[in-house]
């Protein structure tokens, strides 16, 4: 394989260091999500909704495009979070065939919560020390 870059030990420890924090920051987000009384989706999904910088707020289609879900599955999961009292469905005022997703009151106070702890945390591991490159 002519051209290929030469991979050194220390190319994979770096690539295997950042992938096993990552799925530590993913557990970790998991476990604040459940404490919240939501689950890993729908704490994604509220932040889509609050996160999404259109006009308006966000249609299913582009919370499936945010989540990188099919439609009819975000539709589930909008469901679920309606009966979880986290979001509601409105018409949009422009025209009454497209429907967005809002936030509820409770589903605010449970963002920003959680969102104010990834906030922290992402702090905290901004200031971890990475491994110096043994060259």
């Amino acid at each position: 394989m002519t051209g290929d870059p030469v991979l050194r030990d220390a190319d994979y420890q770096q690539i295997l260091q950042f992938r096993t924090r990552l799925r530590r920051f993913l557990h970790w987000s998991e476990q604040q999500a459940r404490r919240a009384g939501l689950t890993a989706s729908q704490h994604q999904l509220l932040l889509a909704v609050r996160g999404h910088p259109g006009p308006g707020r966000p249609t299913i289609g582009d919370l499936a495009g945010y989540l990188l879900l099919r439609h009819h599955s975000v539709v589930g999961l909008v469901d679920r979070c309606v009966l979880g009292g986290w979001v509601v469905r409105q018409p949009d005022r422009a025209d009454h065939r497209v429907v967005r997703v809002e936030l509820t009151l409770a589903g605010e106070h449970a963002l920003e919560h959680l969102t104010a702890l990834h906030l922290a945390e992402l702090r905290n591991l901004a200031q971890a020390t990475w491994p110096t490159d043994p060259g």
